[in-house]
């Protein structure tokens, strides 16, 4: 069996961190599907999926003052000539982290650790509203 079902967000760009873990579980839930796989993907080159714990300082300062480390805004990228845009950091930071994630469905629930959260990232330049896709797999 499999099922596809779509989550709509708002963001803020930036490194915008939002929790969508109970997003996540309602797609599996509405799926019927008790055991198999669920892939959560962004389409799009400038966000990204992950899991990491969803306490404030990190979601709000320490994931962004990282990547602000790692890919800094403020230095030339090459993407921005070819476009004349500002967010080549964007697609770099992007492209560290991926699309997304495949996390395994037991018994009907996605067995995350105690702090562990699912995440979008969107580190464009500006707002976007995005659309995720849950797809899940399995019996």
């Amino acid at each position: 069996m499999r099922f596809t079902g779509r989550l709509t967000l708002e963001t803020s760009g930036h490194s915008h961190v939002l929790d969508i873990t109970a997003a996540v579980m309602e797609q599996v839930q509405r799926s019927k599907i008790r055991d198999g796989l669920v892939c959560v993907f962004v389409p799009g080159s400038t966000a990204a999926i992950t899991t990491t714990e969803a306490e404030p300082g990190l979601l709000n300062h320490d994931l962004r003052a990282f990547f602000d480390r790692v890919v800094p805004d403020d230095i030339p990228y090459r993407h921005e000539d070819t476009w004349s845009d500002d967010n080549g950091h964007s697609h770099v930071r992007a492209s560290l982290v991926g699309p997304s994630v495949a996390l395994p469905l037991i018994d009907g629930a996605i067995p995350l650790g105690k702090w562990q959260h699912v995440v979008l990232i969107d580190f464009d330049t500006r707002g976007r509203r995005r659309e995720l896709i849950v797809q899940v797999v399995g019996e």
